[in-house]
């Protein structure tokens, strides 16, 4: 199977003379080839896109939310057969990829109905007989970048809003998981998306990234990915003023206080930790965890992490699924042995596991770490994989400094039962999201998600706040006094 770009509602084959294989990365399997893309691909993109927008732009809202309403009927249709894609490119186990699926068809939905509020703001004007209202106006074509670890949810937070507001977008999904990427070409093709609203480009971030954030006519680039590549998204998109959004990295703790319940929180932290196989900007990488509690809570991760079952997605029994390529193999494994030099303890885990069914694929143990310094490597950098690091501390201030030491500010999660210290951390948190006695993963796609420092640059993916990135405020004033009125100086 040759996957081949969506450009203008037509297949077309890239320009580019090398071609990239999709594995599985449960068992090495080839599932697909894809054909790079070059400039000149981006180029025609570009243009099939700016041509449609000035069609779609006169579209009404409500008219263009209706194509998203058939956009979320038809993922809804075919859930299961995308969720199966999505295990097999990825990696994770099917019981998530449905919920990631579901994910884009609740944003689906959710956008559709702004498209029928979308809503600006009416104010009495200074002056008699002149009013003044602002409304969102789309701004044009938008260039999407996409990571693999949320192929097709993360996808949606950035194209369906969007749509609605008005704009068209050249998506150019990791080279890692294209295939959700062509099933949703799919899906805007049945749903009857004019032609150019929606084109996908395959191709490396190196060329056909790039070529998007150069691109004059390419007024908006939101981004998902690594927080290198995204300073480099923006230092590339400031020299060409364009509007960037970025979601980056974490290095997300969770809070155990010492009167938290400790079963839950385990639970909390075996989810936030080891699903997706740690493979999440919102992972839990850290416990802080206070003296009282320490030993217990050790004790009770190390129990349950004995029955986490690891192995190929698609089967509904298995937990943890393989990690997406060797490279990222290579990089978790790398930093357990910094912890170990590092001088922290080693409670579970720890190895790459390549026995029986596993040989093909790439799969990393659970691997859970004691006696972690706040400051040190394990504690401080975004590893990206099945590892947690528990570091002791003996005050609800001290766990909220420990939390707020990193230069990530993504999510953050308290296990207490103490109203006045649930408060306190809420408040006192630096990032973007905070659990109360949940995880740090599960945010509902009708909030703001992103984070501060080296996290994000203050844009947020998802809920309303999504629209601010892909529309422009206009402020419009009407006299209709006959006369000509000159605001501050004719009020004195």
């Amino acid at each position: 199977m040759q996957l081949n770009n969506y450009i203008g509602g037509t297949w077309q084959e890239a320009g580019g003379a090398d071609y990239t294989a999709v594995l599985n990365p449960a068992n090495g399997k080839e599932l697909a080839q894809v054909r790079l893309s070059t400039k000149e691909d981006v180029s025609l993109a570009v243009k099939s896109a700016k041509e449609a927008q000035k069609k779609w732009a006169l579209v009404p809202a409500p008219k263009r939310a209706d194509f998203l309403y058939e956009i979320g009927r038809l993922m809804k249709e075919k859930k299961e057969h995308l969720s199966q894609v999505l295990t097999k490119e990825m990696g994770k186990v099917i019981e998530e990829a449905r919920g990631e699926v579901q994910e884009g068809i609740d944003m689906a939905f959710y956008m559709a109905g702004e498209g029928r509020r979308m809503f600006g703001e009416t104010v009495p004007s200074e002056l008699q007989d002149k009013f003044a209202m602002s409304v969102r106006a789309p701004i044009g074509v938008v260039g999407l970048i996409t990571p693999w670890n949320f192929p097709v949810a993360i996808a949606t937070w950035k194209s369906f809003p969007a749509i609605v507001a008005g704009n068209t977008f050249i998506w150019k999904p990791a080279t890692e998981t294209p295939m959700m990427a062509y099933e949703m070409a799919l899906i805007f093709e049945e749903a009857g998306l004019p032609a150019g609203v929606a084109n996908i480009v395959f191709g490396s971030g190196a060329e056909v990234g790039t070529a998007m954030i150069e691109h004059p006519d390419v007024r908006v680039i939101s981004f998902t990915g690594s927080t290198e590549t995204g300073r480099h998204v923006a230092e590339t998109g400031g020299r060409h003023l364009k509007k960037v959004s970025l979601e980056m990295g974490g290095k997300n703790a969770v809070i155990v206080m010492d009167d938290a319940d400790i079963e839950l929180a385990v639970e909390g932290i075996l989810w936030s930790a080891f699903g997706t196989a740690g493979q999440r900007c919102t992972a839990c990488s850290r416990v802080i965890v206070h003296t009282d509690v320490k030993e217990e809570l050790e004790q009770k991760l190390v129990e349950a992490m004995k029955v986490l079952s690891i192995g190929d997605g698609m089967d509904e029994s298995v937990k943890i699924g393989p990690v997406i390529n060797q490279k990222a193999l290579d990089k978790i494994h790398g930093y357990v042995g910094i912890g170990k030099d590092e001088g922290a303890k080693l409670l579970a885990g720890g190895h790459i596991l390549t026995d029986g069914k596993l040989a093909d694929g790439h799969y990393y143990e659970p691997t859970l770490f004691t006696d972690v310094k706040w400051d040190s490597r394990l504690a401080q950098e975004e590893i990206f994989g099945p590892v947690v690091s528990l570091i002791e501390v003996s005050s609800l201030d001290e766990a909220i400094e420990v939390n707020n030491s990193v230069k990530f500010g993504l999510s953050s999660s308290i296990f207490s039962r103490d109203v006045n210290k649930v408060f306190r951390a809420q408040r006192d948190l630096d990032t973007g999201i905070v659990y109360v006695n949940a995880g740090t993963t599960g945010a509902e796609i009708h909030l703001p998600f992103g984070g501060t420092k080296g996290t994000g640059n203050g844009h947020r993916d998802s809920g309303v706040a999504a629209l601010d990135v892909f529309t422009e405020w206009k402020s419009i004033y009407i006299d209709f006094s006959g006369k000509l009125q000159r605001a501050q100086i004719d009020t004195d």
